[in-house]
């Protein structure tokens, strides 16, 4: 089924300005200081960005060209001739993705930084080192926490570090740097403190006993 054009037609392009430009399915017009015009294209296949430049009106280039080379291009793609190069997958070590992740955090206005920080410098970076962020086990994340209980840390502290590699895991699937997370965060259960209520005559003597103090 062919796409209906409401703002790339032949009229508007006509009255278009110099410097005018107007797009619409990945087809661009622009109208030229000259009072040319050129047609390009910007489009993804395959999650692959094209970026093409189809021609000037002068030349005899038209909206059905840059049509054409659409439809192309996602023919190839389906039938596996689209040899465009694919982006390599970034392979970092576990220290370049910490100091990565708070940088980008930082440019992104996240919250809570020194929090995030801490806990990465002081125990995640030392004991994960330069190994790839991609390979990190299960296994190695249940030597973390042996080692670090061991060292003295309490279950809580550890499970507050636990989350920011959590954190880090999740970030780091959203800016390409993994496909998924490398393994399952098995956080430790905390004892949940028991709360005591003070009854109204034990208030009443505790603030007579501060006024007196």
């Amino acid at each position: 089924m062919a796409k209906m054009f409401e703002r790339l037609t032949r009229p508007s392009m006509r009255k278009l300005v110099p410097g005018g430009i107007i797009t619409e399915h990945g087809i661009t017009f622009e109208r030229l200081t000259t009072g040319d015009g050129v047609f390009t294209v910007n489009i993804m296949v395959d999650g692959q960005r094209i970026h093409r430049v189809i021609g000037r009106e002068s030349d005899g280039t038209t909206r059905t060209q840059a049509e054409e080379f659409i439809e192309k291009a996602r023919r190839d793609a389906r039938e596996g001739r689209l040899h465009l190069p694919k982006a390599p997958k970034i392979a970092l070590g576990f220290r370049e993705a910490a100091t990565g992740y708070l940088e980008k955090l930082a440019e992104e206005g996240g919250k809570d930084l020194v929090m995030k920080r801490r806990p990465l410098s002081l125990h995640l970076v030392p004991f994960f080192g330069d190994i790839p962020l991609s390979q990190i086990s299960t296994f190695d994340l249940e030597r973390f926490k042996k080692s670090h209980v061991g060292e003295g840390a309490k279950v809580g502290t550890v499970n507050r570090e636990l989350a920011a590699l959590s954190h880090l895991f999740t970030k780091g699937i959203e800016w390409g740097w993994i496909d998924k997370r490398p393994a399952k965060i098995k956080r430790y259960t905390e004892e949940q403190e028991r709360i005591t209520y003070l009854t109204v005559d034990q208030i009443k003597r505790l603030l007579e006993a501060a006024q007196h103090d």
